[in-house]
């Protein structure tokens, strides 16, 4: 290493913002309120490992957004970044 040089070290862990809505907000994790909760995550952790880990059926995570993005359920693999927001809603109906 050279003096004076940066060396930046990767992240370990990522903060991250969880909402679920509906009948999902049972699954929400202890500490959270109002549906929402902000969680630290390892680094390359994806929604479906989060989803799983609060225990949510993945029957019921139907519309699943990051940063209001759609994730289709092959979509649902891809790493968090520092800041994102999972928000997950179950399968609704009505008319």
């Amino acid at each position: 290493m050279h003096p004076g040089r940066w060396v930046q070290r990767p992240r370990l862990r990522l903060k991250i913002r969880i909402k679920l809505y509906a009948s999902l907000g049972a699954y929400l994790p202890e500490g959270g309120t109002n549906n929402s909760a902000e969680l630290e995550v390892p680094a390359r952790s994806t929604p479906r490992q989060l989803m799983d880990q609060c225990q949510i059926p993945r029957r019921l995570a139907h519309l699943v957004l990051l940063n209001g993005i759609y994730l289709a359920p092959t979509e649902r693999n891809v790493s968090f970044s520092e800041g994102d927001t999972l928000a997950v809603w179950p399968p609704v109906a009505g008319g």
